[in-house]
């Protein structure tokens, strides 16, 4: 996506689709506050979450390029392995953040020699007027937590909302998160709720604005 109309084109496609505030957010790499003011720019809805003049303070990572081509994503996956090889000597799973993030931890769990599990956060339900008592899950398709030491994969961290939740949900199923890696932090985030988070990329933020995740 090149401009702000072919993301405003992007939401309004995604909307019509019937995909939550939140998976567009995902889909985008945006916050959910953007996502919402994309939505409402494409006329999808009546009710502007976000002043329209203004517009929200967010930025967007745009990694079609990469994630199109399974050679290229390899190359990633494997740079995002490098970043974690050190930490960790008992780390025998990957959890992969759904969506994006799956098919970059496929890569750093082959790398390291783990197994590979997933995590669907709640953002994906959470919509305007669905914002509470959300829960994530496990995929039960892949390896379960089961007291083990994990590593975390995701694209990008916009807030650091969706990582801290992931984070949370292996303690509460007796894992232990060693570290955590993306792609791109818009946050520059050093660790989450003490585990360390490495980027490949840190996207500095000129001014005082926080997205909203």
């Amino acid at each position: 996506m090149k401009n702000i109309d072919d993301l405003i084109e992007g939401a309004t496609e995604l909307a019509e689709r019937g995909l939550s505030k939140g998976e567009i957010a995902d889909e985008l790499n945006v916050s959910r506050e953007t996502a919402s003011w994309l939505v409402q720019q494409s006329g999808a809805e009546q009710e502007p979450s976000v002043d329209a003049a203004s517009g929200p303070h967010d930025i967007h990572v745009d990694w079609s390029a990469v994630g199109r081509d399974s050679t290229r994503l390899s190359y990633m996956g494997k740079a995002m392995a490098d970043l974690l090889s050190k930490q960790g000597e008992d780390v025998d799973l990957t959890i992969g953040v759904e969506k994006a993030g799956a098919p970059l931890a496929t890569t750093v769990a082959r790398e390291l020699e783990t197994d590979l599990g997933t995590y669907a956060p709640s953002k994906h339900q959470w919509d305007d007027e669905r914002d509470e008592g959300l829960d994530g899950s496990f995929s039960r398709n892949f390896a379960q937590i089961r007291g083990r030491d994990c590593y975390v994969v995701d694209d990008t961290i916009t807030s650091g909302t969706t990582m801290t939740e992931t984070i949370q949900a292996i303690r509460e199923q007796g894992g232990t998160p060693v570290a955590c890696v993306v792609m791109a932090d818009k946050r520059g985030l050093g660790d989450i709720e003490g585990v360390p988070v490495y980027s490949l990329m840190q996207v500095i933020r000129v001014g005082s604005e926080e997205p909203s995740e």
